[in-house]
């Protein structure tokens, strides 16, 4: 079992939308130049990948790309008003 770190000031973490204990933790690691993405059940590191920082503006790319498309013609959200459900 891994040890648990906590998270870096320069972090965040995204819960799953299934519940339960799983979570993606995201951090930068500006000294090693990648940002480290790793699943979590609970307390325990499930695995991790270690993005390269030149190759991030590519992933947010591809996830504005995604979200425009998916949303294109969904109302747009206000604040606290929930989002679509997914299948």
């Amino acid at each position: 079992m891994a040890d648990v770190h906590p998270l870096s000031p320069t972090g965040s973490v995204f819960l799953d939308s299934r519940g339960s204990d799983r979570a993606l933790r995201v951090t930068w690691h500006s000294e090693a130049g990648v940002v480290v993405l790793s699943l979590w059940r609970g307390n325990v590191c499930a695995g991790s990948f270690r993005l390269p920082a030149d190759e991030v503006p590519d992933l947010i790319d591809l996830l504005r790309a995604g979200l425009d498309s998916t949303y294109r013609h969904a109302p747009t959200r206000g604040p606290g008003q929930a989002r679509p459900e997914s299948a």
